[in-house]
């Protein structure tokens, strides 16, 4: 089965640069409102079986648009919401934002000790995640659209589809709106398919 993994459409924490990671969050912006307006249209080739969003209402805004257009009604799937900022939410200073993406970038090396100040680690990061996607994996076969947010996509599958390295997501941003395809083999390993549009092997990454 396949997951598409979309980061949610712009927010004013995101023009503004702070780390806005709190619930329920804030809502879009009239970019963002745009943004996910013109979803439907990017994915119109792709028949989707269901659309998860995080309990932060951002994605829930995200899809919307999507949702109606499908016929399809919108399912909360705790355990996909953003990465926890802790003691550094709604800062937008350059050791802020240092300091959460060092934390995130050791959790994808291997350090799951390691902890968002204030917040959580990486390991109880990867038990939500996998625990919601190894959910939706196991109730469906198709493809499905899961609405999540940037910093947990990109650490998420930088370490868990085996066919890029865990500095993937260093590497790689992901604008908002932008869409992750995930594949589960036969042995339940996942495999990256796309990045916004490129297949690993397009984007330098030689499987």
């Amino acid at each position: 089965m396949r997951i598409l993994l979309i980061r949610h459409g712009q927010t004013p924490g995101n023009v503004l640069g702070q780390l806005d990671t709190a619930y329920p969050g804030p809502g879009l912006t009239t970019e963002g409102i745009a943004q996910a307006e013109l979803l439907n249209n990017s994915l119109s080739e792709i028949p989707l079986e269901a659309i998860y969003v995080s309990t932060l209402k951002r994605t829930a805004l995200t899809a919307a648009p999507l949702a109606n257009a499908r016929g399809i009604d919108i399912r909360e799937l705790p355990g996909v919401h953003e990465i926890e900022a802790g003691e550094l939410e709604l800062r937008s200073d350059r050791p802020a934002i240092e300091r959460y993406l060092q934390t995130i970038y050791e959790w994808g090396t291997g350090n799951l000790d390691a902890r968002m100040p204030g917040a959580g680690t990486g390991a109880e990061f990867f038990s939500r995640f996998d625990e919601a996607l190894g959910t939706v994996a196991s109730v469906h076969s198709g493809s499905v659209a899961v609405f999540s947010h940037g910093a947990a996509i990109r650490v998420w599958v930088s370490s868990r589809a085996v066919n890029v390295p865990v500095t993937f997501g260093v590497e790689n941003r992901l604008a908002n709106t932008g869409v992750v395809i995930i594949e589960s083999d036969s042995n339940g390993s996942w495999q990256l398919v796309e990045w916004e549009g490129q297949t690993p092997r397009e984007m330098g990454y030689a499987s």
